[in-house]
């Protein structure tokens, strides 16, 4: 029983949380993606996350790498010239290791600030996929900067590279991301969680690999979504909760339009609903909505819901007064 005139706290159970960072989070909207940039929004992002780790809850971190590494990718075709160029799965993990680093030493430094010893790791992660999916012959996963229509008319007869455009905000390439299959480091990441280390992980959606029968991997050219990398290695981690931030606070009906409407709870049957009717744009809302799905109904956690929100509404969004949850 508490003293009289003392506030009894409530003890938080502790959860395995998958916090997924989304490549417009290190590279906000209308930024040229300068280091200092990307350090700025990944230092800010993580004051949120970091308060996750010291409520006691164990915190696996995944990121997207979009306009990373689309940015690598033009460096890789500017210096053609003068080195060899770097198939895309090289690039991939490329990308997969800068972000790690920085969001590993924001954090570091965020959890110093906070007078809190904690270590924080970032495993370059293997993702298998099948060479046979259909991905590889029909490229949809933007990356890079945006370009008008003019320039990827350019580009297009240039360099062969398949333009699309990415939900009303220009035109980006589009590359092959054929869906995950297994994490080859899940084990690794569960152990280093259970002994309270903060892990940052499948980066970009990990490195894309094949799996032969003899066991042995090789890489892919391809970009795997993020968003199904993080659907795919917190059920194999056996996480409790996904949380995907963005930009946006919460998932919305008719976004964009005049009749939008926040949507703060939803069950999976009326994700598929809203799927089925278009209410996501693709490379946008959608695939986090479509993960949301699979992550809740393959997971073995009777409980297992997901959030999407932005990184200052965590907290908020934890307690149902914020973003968008999707439950069974």
């Amino acid at each position: 029983m508490a003293e009289k005139g003392t506030k009894k706290t409530a003890k938080i159970k502790q959860k395995t949380i998958v916090v997924s960072l989304g490549g417009n989070v290190i590279i906000r909207r209308g930024e040229s993606g300068t280091i200092e940039e990307q350090f700025r929004n990944t230092e800010l992002a993580c004051r949120c996350v970091a308060g996750l780790v010291n409520d006691g809850h164990r915190v696996i971190i995944t990121h997207g790498n979009g306009p990373v590494v689309g940015n690598i990718l033009i460096r890789n075709e500017a210096a053609g010239a003068e080195i060899p160029s770097m198939p895309l799965y090289i690039c991939d993990a490329d990308s997969e290791g800068g972000l790690g680093f920085m969001i590993q030493q924001a954090l570091h430094n965020e959890f110093v600030k906070r007078h809190s010893i904690k270590n924080v790791v970032t495993v370059v992660t293997q993702v298998t996929v099948d060479p046979k999916d259909p991905a590889f012959k029909d490229p949809t996963k933007p990356i890079g900067p945006f370009y008008t229509k003019e320039q990827s008319e350019r580009l297009t007869l240039e360099k062969g590279w398949v333009m699309l455009e990415d939900s009303g905000r220009g035109w980006r390439r589009n590359v092959a991301s054929p869906r995950p299959v297994r994490i080859i480091e899940a084990d690794v990441i569960k152990t280093l969680t259970r002994n309270n280390v903060v892990v940052i992980a499948a980066g970009g959606g990990g490195v894309p690999v094949t799996e032969a029968t003899d066991g042995t991997l090789a890489g892919i050219d391809a970009v795997i979504d993020k968003d199904f990398a993080t659907a795919t290695l917190a059920n194999q981690l056996g996480a409790e909760l996904f949380i995907n931030l963005t930009q946006i606070e919460c998932a919305y009906l008719d976004f964009g339009k005049a009749r939008q409407k926040k949507v703060s709870k939803m069950t999976t049957k009326e994700a598929r609903y809203y799927l089925a009717e278009d209410h996501f744009k693709a490379g946008s809302m959608r695939p986090k909505i479509e993960a949301a799905v699979e992550f809740v109904e393959e997971s073995k956690n009777r409980n297992a819901s997901v959030i999407i929100t932005t990184p200052e509404l965590i907290k908020e969004a934890m307690a149902g007064k914020a973003g968008t949850r999707v439950t069974k």
